[in-house]
């Protein structure tokens, strides 16, 4: 999954974190669990830069059931 971090303050950011909401999605499209998982964001990102990271979600495979599968539907960042 790739996304784009865009720092809109007024000073740099220089850590953080990317948290992924991945859900576990049923054949009949019920949201049986969600997975959360973090990774460190790709900092520093200037004042008013954009930045783009490419980041591998894994889910373990016997939470995902032969029917079911995986969307990452929510991504927050927090950074200092």
């Amino acid at each position: 999954m790739t996304v784009e971090f865009r720092n809109t303050g007024g000073s740099p950011a220089r850590s953080g974190t990317v948290t992924f909401a991945t859900h576990i999605i049923g054949a009949l499209g019920v949201d049986w669990a969600t997975i959360t998982s973090s990774q460190p964001l790709p900092a520093p990102i200037r004042a008013g830069a954009t930045r783009s990271e490419t980041y591998t979600i894994c889910v373990a495979s016997w939470r995902v059931p032969l029917g079911m599968h995986v969307e990452t539907r929510n991504v927050t960042a927090v950074w200092e």
